[in-house]
């Protein structure tokens, strides 16, 4: 007999959140929301949108003074490597992800754009690694109940919302009993 059934069935797309369940022991992903930027037949790769890291922007790049953005882990593939979403659509390059949501972008610019404050800290979210899946290795998840699948990010979600409760909040927005499962205790032992 199932006792949790977390998943909700739906299959996850460009731009789909992913909501881990209550209590998945990947400490890499607990309590996660993650946007998807891609996914086809050859796998899958987003962003944990809620896991701060203990870094600045400015402790990672020379050069940058006053930004005052904080970086997030994207998840735990290349943390060697810098990722960023943003909703500013002046800067050139960036992957529509959702309306008014990128991915990426023209760096160089990015950095003339900061050092000129010609943009707002505020619609940029910037990443150390990224959270990849291989060929199929999604919806293996998936059919273990590890994941929810909610159909769109917006960009007051991704940038507007705290990360200390955006875990809650998603689920809280699909309504019925996902919001029954944000009340879920972090150590059900403790309830």
């Amino acid at each position: 007999m199932e006792y949790f059934k977390f998943n909700n069935n739906l299959r996850p797309e460009k731009g789909s959140l992913l909501i881990s369940e209550p209590f998945l022991p990947d400490p890499n992903f607990e309590r996660t929301v993650v946007m998807i930027c891609e996914h086809n037949d050859d796998g899958s790769f987003g962003f944990v949108l809620n896991k701060v890291a203990a870094v600045a922007l400015e402790d990672i790049i020379d050069g940058i003074t006053g930004f005052g953005q904080e970086v997030f882990i994207g998840g735990p593939v290349q943390q060697d490597t810098l990722h960023f979403l943003h909703r500013s659509d002046i800067l050139q390059g960036g992957t529509e992800i959702v309306d008014g949501l990128y991915w990426g972008g023209d760096f160089d610019q990015l950095m003339s754009m900061i050092d000129t404050r010609q943009i707002n800290a505020a619609d940029f979210k910037f990443f150390v690694g990224y959270s990849g899946w291989g060929s199929g290795q999604l919806e293996e998840e998936l059919s273990t109940n590890s994941w929810i699948v909610a159909r769109r990010a917006t960009p007051d979600l991704v940038f507007d919302e705290q990360e200390d409760v955006l875990w809650k909040t998603v689920l809280k927005r699909l309504g019925g009993r996902f919001s029954v499962y944000s009340n879920y205790p972090i150590d059900p032992r403790l309830n």
